[in-house]
């Protein structure tokens, strides 16, 4: 996949829900692919969210999703705050660099949107995604354990 084919990265649109929900079905695979599908295209039309994709010609290899949050960010001090609510490269692609891509094209937006600062979160067991963060630069702000409880 890809080879040494250079792979673009560009904001999404209405009409790439369909690529967009397969790579979100890869990142969340106990979500619903039309559901999936209907969100992405809906995101796509919000002001305040931006999704990006990773292209190896015609081909859909990562995505990103990222949007404003104003409530409260764990570490941070403004608001708006960028905040990456997603990520996902193919397999094939990992270590080349195009996950730091889309999240600098993330990172860009928020910047375009106002915003001083960009966060992002993943569960505890993710070591993967902890190690990504890392390496782009991102500062643990926090360790939790979240509860709850059937009323």
């Amino acid at each position: 996949m890809c080879g040494e084919e250079k792979v673009n990265i560009r904001r999404a649109g209405q009409d790439d829900g369909a690529h967009l929900a397969a790579l979100a079905k890869a990142l969340w695979p106990k979500q619903d692919q039309e559901v999936l599908r209907q969100e992405m295209a809906e995101l796509c039309t919000q002001r305040e969210a931006a999704l990006f994709l990773a292209e190896c010609g015609a081909q859909a290899v990562g995505f990103a999703q990222c949007q404003l949050r104003r409530d409260y960010v764990e570490g941070t001090h403004s608001s708006p705050v960028g905040y990456l609510e997603g990520i996902y490269v193919c397999p094939a692609l990992r270590g080349r660099h195009v996950g730091l891509q889309l999240l600098k094209a993330c990172e860009n937006w928020a910047r375009t949107m106002g915003c001083l600062e960009f966060a992002s979160d993943c569960t505890i067991e993710n070591t993967g995604s902890q190690a990504f963060h890392q390496k782009a630069d991102f500062t643990q702000a926090a360790r939790i354990v979240c509860f709850t409880k059937r009323l």
